[in-house]
């Protein structure tokens, strides 16, 4: 029988609900979108709702450091402080920027030996394009056209770490990572969303294409639309077409 990490919440939002009452454990879950699609947001309410829920998380940025990411569930009213004291949430800041030679640039392996970090039901990384582009072993094999080994050896690692009931959330930008290195994660992912972003007027409106889930809870929609508000988080949006 299979176990669930609930997104929580239930009396605040919807957002659990249209997710279909969680993701399965021992998941890869694939958060596909450009740059300001939301999957931030979108993976910041995930790992809020779920560590609410009992479930350990970690938190990986390659963007925040630790009083921005705070700051940040602040402003969505997601309040992480007690979380993190309580050692429910361990949140972690990629350096990516670095120049350093040697270990320190060796981000992909320094992922996958960080005993700490996989001490976690979920492990949140945001976002592993990022990762990708600043390591030495990804870098080098770009121009050969052989980046799809170093994904390989990633998604093997997955499946690894997955096995063991531990739950991975990814998010990607494609637009900043080859369509080919994609692929693997892609067809290793168990679920995989992809946010697409329409500029209406003034508003923004997102929708999370639904393009695999595996071993749903409840039924989930194709299309899930959201907004991502200031002082309220992520709003599950019913919209009609005339």
């Amino acid at each position: 029988m299979t176990d669930y990490h609930s997104i929580g919440l239930t009396g605040r939002d919807r957002v659990n609900n249209a997710i279909g009452g969680g993701f399965p454990t021992g998941s890869v879950v694939l958060i596909e979108g450009e740059d300001g699609a939301g999957k931030s947001a979108l993976s910041q309410r995930f790992s809020y709702g779920m560590a609410t829920e009992d479930a350990y998380v970690t938190y990986i940025s390659t963007e925040l450091e630790s009083w921005e990411f705070v700051q940040q569930m602040d402003s969505l009213s997601y309040d992480v402080v007690d979380l993190l004291l309580n050692e429910q949430l361990l949140f972690l800041h990629a350096d990516v920027d670095t120049h350093d030679e040697g270990t320190k640039r060796q981000l992909l392996a320094r992922f996958a030996g960080a005993k700490t970090l996989w001490k976690a039901d979920v492990v949140f990384v945001d976002t592993l394009s990022a990762l990708l582009r600043n390591d030495p072993n990804y870098e080098a094999v770009i121009d050969d056209g052989n980046e799809d080994h170093v994904i390989q050896r990633l998604v093997t690692f997955l499946r690894q770490v997955t096995m063991a009931d531990k739950t991975v959330v990814l998010t990607v930008d494609p637009t900043s990572v080859r369509d080919d290195a994609l692929r693997p994660l892609r067809n290793v992912a168990d679920i995989y969303f992809q946010i697409e972003t329409n500029t209406v007027g003034q508003e923004i409106r997102r929708n999370i294409l639904v393009r695999r889930f595996q071993n749903m809870k409840s039924p989930v929609d194709d299309s899930i639309g959201f907004s991502v508000q200031q002082g309220r988080g992520i709003s599950i949006v019913s919209r009609t077409v005339a």
